[in-house]
């Protein structure tokens, strides 16, 4: 177990087995390119740390503070964050496969070109993310956030949306069909882009609301 200021010096020093950092200090801290998989980060805090290139396949982050971090073209494949806050956080072209993300807060964070296949989401906030050509085909999404998120070219298709929303979240090019989309908070999206849904299921509710904007009332 290492406490206190962690540096990158302190991360070169080999090893017997899997680290497990608790209550650590990494902020503003330069990890890009190492090796710490099966790492577990606990309570740490690594705001602005740099883990661009770095291997962290199997990592577990346990109630982490990591605003503005930066993960790019980092590997997080089978990894877990759980209770964390990464807002701003930069995961482009990271690879997120089969990764777990739960009760996490990714707020702005950038996820441009991040590969997520099989990756995992319940109760994580991407309200203003940069998401644009994100892949949830046939996903269960539970308690996900997308509100004002850039979600651009991305494919829901066959997706469940359990208790989300993509209130004023950008959708152009975005394909839902076979999408559940009974579960979503659909605010702020105009009549003009219900043709993203073709192939959907809504409720009765959400076409009430959509039609409300021609003037007609479904009863």
């Amino acid at each position: 177990m290492i406490e206190a200021t962690v540096t990158r010096e302190a991360l070169l020093e080999p090893s017997d087995g899997p680290r497990t950092l608790t209550d650590c200090t990494l902020d503003e801290g330069d990890f890009s390119g190492l090796d710490l998989g099966d790492t577990t980060f606990e309570r740490c805090t690594m705001r602005r740390a740099r883990f661009d290139g770095a291997n962290l396949t199997g990592a577990r982050f346990l109630r982490c503070r990591g605003p503005e971090a930066s993960f790019i073209q980092a590997d997080l494949s089978d990894a877990v964050m759980t209770g964390c806050d990464f807002s701003n956080g930069l995961l482009r072209r990271a690879r997120l496969t089969s990764a777990r993300f739960e009760g996490t807060k990714l707020t702005g964070a950038d996820l441009t070109d991040a590969g997520v296949m099989g990756a995992t989401f319940a109760e994580v906030l991407f309200a203003f993310a940069k998401l644009p050509g994100l892949s949830l085909r046939k996903a269960k999404l539970v308690r996900i956030d997308f509100s004002e998120a850039d979600l651009r070219k991305s494919d829901f298709r066959g997706a469940r949306f359990e208790d989300c929303s993509l209130r004023n979240a950008t959708l152009e090019g975005c394909r839902f069909e076979q999408a559940d989309l009974r579960g979503a908070d659909l605010g702020g999206i105009e009549l003009r882009d219900a043709r993203l849904f073709r192939g959907a299921v809504i409720s009765r509710l959400q076409a009430a609301e959509l039609l409300s904007q021609l003037g007609l009332e479904v009863r």
